[in-house]
């Protein structure tokens, strides 16, 4: 082989089911949402038909929109899951959500600007209003409202995913081949063997413990031969010496508050770790065990505006409509429903703005991009492209291609270090050994 020959090594024996993890839960939420207001929505009709008040007949009216909003998201849910395998999609369905999201979104923006006409030409143009069933209405539909918003967050809004200390690391490596085992443990491959590095912290004070596991080829390391280095913001440094604990090795210092910082491990023979292996571990402390941004399903999000659009506009109706009739501020009525409309186009803005991203491949997480691009320099090789997209909630696509100093290395070798970064979910990598073609 040339120096000149690539690498190209995919993922073996994988499919491209790139779906939110509460995918299937989230598909039951919107459905039963569905229900509660298609049952509204004919109890209303039919109440109105029956007493002839036309206002409850638009409400009723109101209330189908509504269900339509929540079905688009029940479709995208059934559709994504339906066709999960079909090898028509080259990267999956997992962003079949993302679309839905982006047209609920422009569905809002539409309800906004109709809002907002209909405020400023009742403003303009005062209409008569009878108060008390009007404000009857707009507690029926904050009640539905809200009862909404309870069954798509499925009534756990304090339920977490977090750790018994009350918080979360989120780790990333730079430096030899670092693999993620769990939510505490860093595993380092060196010369020396493999080292698996935690913070041990239950019920005492933290404190960094390690575990070596030797290489036979090489003598075994020491609690001496190592040596662990926190750099924080700002600049600031403590290192920490290990002692032996038994069946680890043990930092005699404990860690303080808070654990987000970089991790410089040395290793080396005979006390001298500088002259052996270093790599860089990155902790960036999440409370709650929050997930990053590319972890959210927008079609849900979608579905959650929809309801919460909806219950700020019978608030403010409300609000409006009892000062019309407690206090005569009729013009009030019309006003909030401009406050109403302008909160919708911001929540719409927003839904745009972050599903467009992902419809169009903007990069998800550039912290993650960075700490690719630090994990090719840290072995002394040159990244010469990188892009980074996302394939479904919780899921990214990443291609790598590098340019290696050791013709030895190929594409398996980046494989094996990209492996610890648990949200890449498709990794393709490109390793070439000849110098780069100089531009003229």
């Amino acid at each position: 082989m040339s120096a000149t020959d690539s690498h190209v090594v995919p993922v073996p024996d994988h499919d491209h089911v790139f779906l939110g993890e509460g995918h299937d839960r989230n598909a039951r939420k919107t459905w039963s949402v569905i229900v509660l207001c298609t049952v509204v929505m004919v109890v209303e009709i039919a109440g109105g038909l029956h007493f002839g008040s036309l206002a409850l007949i638009a409400d009723g009216m109101h209330m189908s929109t509504h269900a339509a909003a929540m079905l688009i998201a029940a479709l995208a849910y059934g559709y994504a899951r339906k066709h999960a395998h079909d090898t028509r999609f080259s990267f999956g369905t997992g962003k079949i959500g993302d679309l839905a999201g982006f047209s609920s979104a422009i569905i809002l923006a539409m309800i906004s600007l109709l809002i907002g006409y209909e405020a400023i030409d009742r403003l303009l143009h005062p209409v008569r209003i009878d108060f008390d069933q009007a404000i009857a209405i707009a507690f029926l539909g904050l009640a539905v409202n809200i009862v909404s918003a309870w069954l798509l967050s499925g009534g756990d809004h304090g339920h977490h995913h977090g750790h018994a200390h009350g918080h979360g690391h989120h780790h990333h490596g730079h430096g030899g081949a670092a693999h993620d085992h769990g939510d505490e443990d860093q595993v380092v491959d060196t010369p020396f063997g493999r080292l698996r590095l935690s913070i041990f912290e239950d019920g005492v004070p933290p404190r960094f413990q390690l575990r070596h596991f030797p290489d036979p080829a090489t003598p075994p390391l020491g609690p001496g031969d190592v040596v662990l280095t926190t750099l924080r913001e700002g600049g600031a440094q403590q290192r920490f010496t290990l002692r032996d604990a038994g069946d680890c090795w043990e930092s005699v210092d404990v860690i303080p508050e808070p654990h987000e910082f970089e991790l410089r491990v040395e290793a080396g023979q005979a006390g001298a770790p500088a002259e052996g292996f270093a790599a860089t571990l990155h902790y960036r402390e999440e409370p709650g065990h929050a997930h990053a941004d590319h972890h959210r399903d927008h079609n849900m999000r979608a579905a959650f505006v929809h309801v919460a659009a909806d219950a700020a506009v019978s608030l403010l109706a409300i609000l409006g409509l009892a000062a019309g009739k407690y206090f005569g501020l009729t013009f009030m009525d019309p006003v909030m429903g401009i406050v109403g409309a302008l909160v919708i186009a911001n929540w719409s803005f927003g839904l745009v703005r972050d599903t467009g991203a992902i419809l169009l491949d903007m990069n998800p997480d550039r912290p993650l991009s960075r700490d690719l691009s630090a994990l090719v320099a840290s072995q002394g090789d040159q990244l010469r492209d990188l892009h980074l997209w996302r394939l479904g909630p919780g899921h990214l696509g990443a291609i790598v291609a590098v340019h290696s100093r050791d013709p030895a290395r190929d594409a398996s070798y980046y494989q094996r270090l990209l492996g610890r970064f648990a949200d890449l979910s498709h990794v393709t990598v490109e390793v070439t050994s000849a110098p780069p073609a100089r531009r003229a």
